[in-house]
């Protein structure tokens, strides 16, 4: 029996958080070799600590993006707003150790002969939607995500110009009935420029853009306020904390809301079901609930490297679904050919759309007119509603 009120809560983190500059950089590396050639393999990785930035992995493309990859990675930087001691755009190291792909690797994952195409690796991976939002995503990780994207936008825009780029939120959730409605504690970790201001002056700064982005009503005279409650905050970036790619999963997907595969997103051409078939499973639970057929639906895809077709897809609506799930497992494999090869041509997947993806989460965002989040369509609605 499902709790009819309960606590919930996510956490999301800004783009100059340590990981998600190493997500970045990641991603920008794979953008590069997709934009020169679409059928390139990458595997890139990104370490980052005080003033370097070290990158590695596999790939398969022109050699000329490698001898970029210095560049890439400082434009990153750059972009993402790091000028300070310890950690700046300009002074930094950049190491590159990206080499040729693994041949063992290669030749599962090509098509050869009748073989087609196969998966880059095996792995289990979830899609999650649920009706709590119009974006179809779980409400707290939905608005810790917009909370950070506003106050990145007026920091680098200058009208916060104290804010730093480092930044963390979480926000917790009181649900009733299955729906959110009210925050009862609310974190906000920022680096912030001016050594002299205190948490009270952080709050001041923040505490307008946080109410105009939550619902009306949410915050109430009992909502706990937790705006930088360690302090000062001014050393932050990859020199506060070393950054890894990958290491920021749930933040990514759903805040916890749903399971996770375990495997990460960043840095990884389409190719790799670890991330395509991700936001596969997202787009087919996404349409599910669009459908109507139920208003929360978590759905599982599970590969093995070098085989094209999916091992399994599980469905469970969690007690909503309108329709069995053993049927909408059954309509969600006829709407979509779920091969990696079908998964990247259905969502035109071997695209430079990546880099964007690597902060605010790779769900829950607009579909770009260029292809990007193309997963976030609703357009096998009515193909699913006739399938069942």
């Amino acid at each position: 029996m499902s709790r009819s009120e309960y606590t919930f809560t996510s956490e999301s983190v800004s783009e100059g958080h340590p990981d998600k500059v190493c997500d970045r950089i990641s991603d920008a590396v794979l953008d590069a070799f997709l934009a020169e050639d679409p059928e390139s393999r990458v595997a890139c990785e990104t370490f980052a600590t005080t003033d370097r930035v070290v990158i590695g992995g596999e790939v398969r493309g022109p050699g000329s993006v490698i001898e970029r990859v210095e560049q890439i990675a400082r434009d990153c930087v750059k972009d993402i707003g790091y000028e300070q001691k310890g950690f700046h755009w300009a002074n930094m190291s950049v190491d590159n150790y990206l080499h040729a792909q693994s041949a063992d690797i290669a030749q599962g994952v090509d098509a050869a002969g009748n073989k087609d195409e196969g998966a880059g690796d095996q792995g289990i991976m979830f899609g999650y939607a649920c009706d709590e939002t119009d974006e179809m995503m779980p409400a707290p990780i939905h608005f810790a995500h917009r909370i950070l994207k506003k106050l990145a936008e007026v920091r680098k825009n200058g009208t916060e110009p104290n804010l730093g780029p480092d930044m963390k939120s979480q926000l917790s959730l009181r649900y009733k009935d299955g729906q959110p409605v009210e925050a009862t504690s609310l974190v906000l970790s920022t680096q912030h420029l001016d050594p002299a201001l205190t948490s009270e002056d952080v709050r001041a700064i923040v505490e307008p853009y946080i109410r105009d982005i939550l619902p009306d009503g949410w915050l109430t005279e009992a909502t706990e306020w937790w705006i930088n409650p360690t302090g000062k905050f001014v050393i932050g970036g990859p020199d506060g904390d070393a950054g890894l790619t990958g290491r920021k999963i749930i933040v990514d997907t759903y805040g916890g809301a749903a399971p996770h595969g375990g495997g990460a997103f960043s840095g990884k051409d389409p190719t790799k079901v670890d991330r395509s078939a991700a936001y596969a499973a997202r787009y087919l639970a996404k349409n599910v609930v669009a459908a109507g057929l139920a208003s929360k639906c978590t759905l599982q895809l599970s590969y093995a490297i070098g085989v094209s077709k999916p091992l399994s897809i599980y469905v469970n609506t969690h007690g909503t679904g309108e329709t069995p799930e053993a049927e909408i497992e059954k309509a969600v494999a006829k709407a979509m050919d779920l091969t990696p090869r079908g998964i990247r041509t259905h969502l035109a997947l071997n695209k430079p759309i990546f880099q964007r993806t690597a902060a605010y989460g790779h769900f829950g965002r607009a579909p770009d007119a260029d292809g990007g989040f193309s997963w976030e369509k609703t357009d096998l609605v009515e193909a699913l509603k006739a399938a069942v």
